[in-house]
């Protein structure tokens, strides 16, 4: 099957995050779309929006080295679309006045990675999202990757549940706070028993990785609330197997040119594909156009008592 190229990483984990990237950037750009990508440092997917003919591209990245990676692999060959960069960081700055003289209005904003930085604080977030409505067009959707936090939170909370229950039975310096796969670990640095909106740390370690990458949770309701009060309306959160499922026809045959032992034969996710990709979900927002269509309208939220293993666990696998 036809498709973007993917990059032959090492890691499962890479091969698999890769994919994703691709596969939604396949489903939601269109040809001659302006995009901003924000967080767009390591360079590695320039080929990916060549390959969706897109005719401009705006990197924000919070790191000149970041920036000067991506302009190399923009660089490194011609590219059928033109390109700039800027050296910002959507979680803090204001980059309607740092970039009001550029006047960029983008097709789509993207988030591919580093979402979670804005869960630090909620003005962070609420200044992530501010920035990703005055870059877009009315009509314009804002999409990216993320980990799931509900599927992290469920199974923390069964690992602590599971500990408490046998605590007699255990010896007391065994922490409750690390989830173990055969691919990955996850530590929080605190026990909690609610899902804290901003600020929750943890780390998360992927067998093959040399050091462990710190994160923090993105509480949905909380970015579905932001996203709304900057303007963008919700149109869906999807766990990343749940994503493969629903287009696995279109591309269940790029999944096997990823590489060996990620789908069986029918296309199907194989126990370790499936134990990453559920760590991951999809996000997509959308600016409204009101001379087209009417706002979408978007689920009320409790954030005071919002129950998050209730309304979001039930996408875990």
């Amino acid at each position: 099957m036809s498709g973007y190229p993917i990059p032959r990483a090492e890691s499962t984990h890479h091969r698999l995050y890769e994919f994703a990237k691709t596969a939604l950037i396949k489903i939601f750009v269109h040809p001659y779309a302006t995009v901003c990508d924000l967080y767009c440092g390591g360079g590695a997917d320039a080929e990916k929006w060549d390959g969706a003919q897109i005719s401009h591209y705006v990197g924000i990245d919070v790191l000149s080295s970041g920036i000067n990676e991506v302009k190399e692999a923009w660089g490194s060959q011609r590219k059928g679309f033109t390109a700039e960069f800027f050296e910002a960081d959507p979680c803090t700055d204001n980059l309607e006045t740092q970039l009001q003289e550029k006047s960029i209005q983008a097709d789509l904003v993207c988030c591919l990675q580093h979402l979670q930085l804005g869960f630090e604080t909620e003005e962070k977030a609420r200044r992530l999202l501010n920035n990703v409505s005055s870059l877009l067009k009315p009509g314009g959707y804002f999409f990216g990757i993320t980990p799931d936090s509900s599927t992290i939170w469920a199974k923390y909370q069964k690992n602590v549940e599971a500990y408490h229950n046998r605590a007699s039975s255990m010896k007391p310096n065994i922490v409750p706070n690390c989830i173990r796969s055969e691919t990955y670990m996850i530590t929080f640095e605190i026990e909690e028993e609610k899902f804290p909106f901003f600020g929750k740390k943890y780390q998360l370690k992927f067998a093959s990785d040399v050091s462990a990458e710190t994160h923090c949770l993105v509480h949905f309701p909380s970015l579905i609330r932001l996203a709304r009060e900057a303007g963008l309306e919700y149109i869906e959160i999807q766990n990343l197997t749940e994503f493969y499922d629903d287009n696995k026809s279109q591309f269940a045959g790029m999944m096997a040119n990823a590489g060996p032992n990620l789908v069986d034969p029918r296309g199907r996710l194989l126990p370790r594909s499936y134990d990453i990709l559920g760590l991951y979900t999809t996000f997509i927002f959308q600016k409204p156009d009101p001379d087209v269509a009417p706002p979408l309208t978007t689920p009320l939220l409790q954030d005071g008592s919002y129950n998050h293993d209730e309304a979001d666990v039930s996408r875990q696998p």
